[in-house]
């Protein structure tokens, strides 16, 4: 089960016990909302992009989308999400349970500045009804991020 590997990874930072596991999904942004009963910015989404070598896993707030022109400034490259069955492959975690944590090596975690806005975020955690309680800079570390990226627009911006 990706839970019980995710909680075996986070055991070396000493948060394999913040895990929550819930009766419901919490496979998308306003599930997870839901479930924890927060706002959905503090949902820490994790999407999956084509990079030149390897993986783009890009770790957002709930309530941000993707600004084309800003990815491809960062990536060099036209923002192309994994599709259902390649992000199973690439990550190892099924849609609705990707998460930033034990990836393989041919994943690269960044971290987007919308986070930031933030002092708590949930992450899924493995599966599509668990979740982290963690801050944005807690998620850095536990996520062996590369670097904070600037590269998504808020929903209430537009």
């Amino acid at each position: 089960m990706s839970v019980e590997r995710v909680r075996t990874y986070l055991q070396q930072f000493n948060k394999d016990q913040d895990i929550i596991e819930f009766t419901v999904s919490t496979a998308t942004v306003e599930l997870a909302a839901s479930a924890l009963e927060v706002e959905p910015a503090q949902i820490a989404k994790t999407l999956s992009f084509w990079g030149e070598e390897n993986i783009i896993m890009l770790v957002t707030s709930g309530d941000a989308r993707i600004d084309n022109k800003k990815f491809k400034s960062t990536f060099n490259k036209k923002a192309k999400m994994l599709d259902k069955e390649s992000v199973f492959t690439h990550t190892q975690y099924e849609v609705g349970g990707v998460c930033p944590f034990d990836l393989p090596e041919s994943c690269e975690v960044f971290l987007d500045e919308s986070l930031k806005k933030l002092s708590t975020v949930f992450p899924a955690s493995g599966s599509a009804s668990s979740a982290l309680r963690t801050t944005p800079d807690e998620l850095f570390t536990l996520s062996k991020a590369r670097k904070w990226v600037d590269v998504t627009i808020s929903k209430t911006d537009e």
